[in-house]
């Protein structure tokens, strides 16, 4: 098993309300820009402590929540009573170990900078979805660094959102649109987020 950045961080992870407000609008604009459904079965990659998927599950049927961390699947995993849907939690790395199954939409808040191949994730998201699904992904914009002040495994300092529509329209999603999320208020100054949405 890879190393757990966030074995010393998961307990305490919710404590931190920057964070939680960067999340609660991630959820917000999701919600905004997808028509989510009753019957709709969803996949939150990069699931952490549960905090998007938290607000996404009363609209929706099931979510399977996938996070290479021990630690902060053990916290998703005692909240799973309070969870508003069915709720299923992975330990795997999804371009290591494929999940063979197909949902109506992927969701994922803050997790891609910790991805190091983003168009093979992008066609691996393609080929997770049924036709019609949809990608909801949310991520900073480019930054200079200063964002992330301990290694928790970050390969991209932010992303240029013309370069990731067209890595998504690459790996076949239509209708692609870039919106803005939030803004994360830190000491060393505001980083914005955006909203990566897509269609198969």
């Amino acid at each position: 098993m890879s190393h757990d950045f966030f074995a010393a961080k998961a307990a305490i992870y919710e404590q931190n309300p920057q964070r939680v407000d960067n999340v609660v609008a991630i959820g917000q604009a999701i919600k905004a820009q997808v028509a989510l459904q009753r019957d709709m079965q969803l996949l939150d990659f990069g699931s952490g402590t549960g905090l998007l998927l938290q607000q996404i599950a009363p609209l929706v049927a099931k979510i399977t929540a996938v996070d290479v961390s021990p630690s902060m699947n053990a916290q998703l995993r005692a909240k799973a009573p309070d969870i508003g849907c069915q709720l299923e939690v992975l330990e795997q790395d999804l371009l290591k170990t494929p999940l063979n199954r197909q949902f109506d939409g992927i969701i994922s808040s803050m997790t891609l900078h910790h991805i190091a191949d983003i168009p093979a994730l992008l066609r691996e998201f393609h080929r997770m979805l049924k036709p019609g699904g949809f990608i909801a992904l949310a991520d900073l914009d480019i930054e200079d660094g200063s964002f992330h002040t301990e290694d928790t495994g970050v390969f991209h300092c932010g992303f240029d959102r013309a370069d990731i529509t067209a890595k998504a329209q690459a790996a076949g999603f239509t209708q692609v649109q870039v919106v803005d999320a939030s803004v994360v208020q830190k000491p060393q100054g505001q980083y914005p987020v955006f909203l990566l949405t897509g269609r198969r």
